[in-house]
């Protein structure tokens, strides 16, 4: 199956080809005619689309669609403006290893990265805690992004985002020895857990809606329940001292209340899980930024940075290479045949 990355899109750009459906809705215009607004992606990159036919059934989220369409610009940000659409036959023969955003790493090599970790611990009653929490997250860890569409939005980005703090964290041990590692190690495994009860994804890893738990509680709070709950199952007291650290830490990661914590980190640990969030979660977004844009040129404004971000010109060949960003592997590829 070859056709046009999402990733390389350029405005006037004619695309004939097939995409995943991320989101998918019928709206109003202002003078009352009805559109279909979409999300599409391929394992490069997503791209809002417009159907402006109303009698079109909006396609189901998760599925593949046939399209013809136009890249457009609109507001300094490319979109495609859809004149044909169809969901796929079996005739097609799609390669769906093509179209879902995959984590860089199988998996299971990234679970046993952190189950690596949790061997390395010296506390014994960390060690059992954050045990509790993996086996409380269960399989869907394997397959689970970690946001709908910012960093780490791809399948296993939960696990990919876990292993790279991770070893973020082994380096920042060397500069700070007198870090508590094994604190540390687990607040980075166990603070964004959570997420798997805030957000409602398929096996393909595409996040189509947030649960009513995520919607009025969010990961931070229920991750220290999480604590609070594998706690108690691990046989540990609720004020045992280690379990209030990890769930300090849980609910201050984000830094400040501006961004959703209710306290800001108030012990060094905290500090430091706190800015491997940070960097990993803005290498991630602007590494996917930086592979759609072409060198020496700016990217349209990205909204969650509040900046323009630019690829510089000597970057190597191989950051300007965006059908590389997602490689993909044979256990996305039968986890996704399961749902069609």
């Amino acid at each position: 199956m070859e056709q046009t990355a999402v990733a390389t899109f350029a405005k006037d750009q004619k695309f004939e080809g097939f995409l995943l459906v991320r989101t998918s809705e019928q709206r109003a215009s202002a003078n009352g005619s009805r559109y279909l607004d979409m999300t599409l992606c391929d394992r490069t990159g997503d791209i809002n689309a417009k159907l402006w036919d109303g009698a079109v059934t909006p396609p189901r989220v998760g599925s593949i669609v046939k399209v013809r369409a136009l890249v457009t610009e609109y507001n300094g940000r490319l979109q495609l403006r859809v004149n044909r659409l169809r969901e796929t036959e079996d005739a097609d023969d799609v390669d769906i290893s093509m179209l879902v955003p995959c984590a860089p790493y199988p998996p299971r090599q990234m679970l046993q990265e952190v189950h690596a970790a949790i061997d390395e611990m010296k506390n014994e009653k960390l060690q059992r805690l954050v045990r509790e929490l993996i086996a409380m997250a269960g399989d869907e860890l394997l397959y689970f992004p970690a946001a709908q569409r910012l960093h780490h939005a791809e399948r296993s980005g939960l696990l990919h985002h876990t292993t790279t703090m991770l070893k973020g964290a082994r380096h920042m041990l060397e500069v700070y020895p007198w870090l508590d590692r094994d604190l540390l190690f687990a607040g980075v495994i166990a603070h964004d857990l959570s997420k798997i009860r805030e957000m409602k994804s398929d096996e393909s890893g595409n996040v189509n809606d947030y649960t009513t738990e995520g919607l009025l509680l969010g990961h931070l709070v229920r991750g220290v329940t999480q604590v609070r709950e594998a706690a108690r199952r691990a046989g540990l007291a609720e004020d045992e001292e280690y379990v209030l650290l990890l769930e300090h830490m849980v609910i201050s990661h984000h830094g400040e209340a501006e961004f959703g914590s209710p306290r800001m980190p108030m012990f060094p640990e905290a500090e430091m899980l706190h800015w491997l969030d940070v960097l990993d979660a803005r290498m991630n977004e602007m590494n996917g930024i930086v592979k759609r844009t072409p060198s020496g040129a700016f990217s349209e404004k990205i909204w969650s940075l509040d900046r323009r971000v630019y690829h510089p010109r000597y970057t190597s060949e191989m950051s300007n290479q965006p059908e590389e960003a997602h490689p993909s592997h044979p256990e996305a590829e039968k986890a996704y045949q399961g749902l069609l």
